[in-house]
């Protein structure tokens, strides 16, 4: 039984981190979206295009990393 306590531990630790990573993840990949869409919906920042472009494909991008590290769930190596 004393064995078997570290690796419920971090089983434990680990399903606690990918879904704290998979719920980040959709968040900020929703802002991406929300960023790229914003216009036709309504919404103006007075940014340049380019900088709500670009603003978008940096949330686009690490929201889909954060949502691939939940998802390999690789934090012990």
């Amino acid at each position: 039984m004393e064995n078997g306590a570290p690796d419920r531990r971090k089983k434990g630790y680990a399903l606690r981190r990918a879904i704290l990573d998979y719920g980040m993840g959709v968040m900020i990949f929703g802002f991406g979206v929300f960023f790229l869409i914003a216009p036709k919906l309504g919404f103006d920042f007075g940014m340049s295009d380019f900088s709500r472009y670009g603003f978008s494909g940096l949330c686009l991008l690490y929201g889909g990393f954060r949502i691939y590290r939940g998802y390999k769930q690789n934090y012990f190596h």
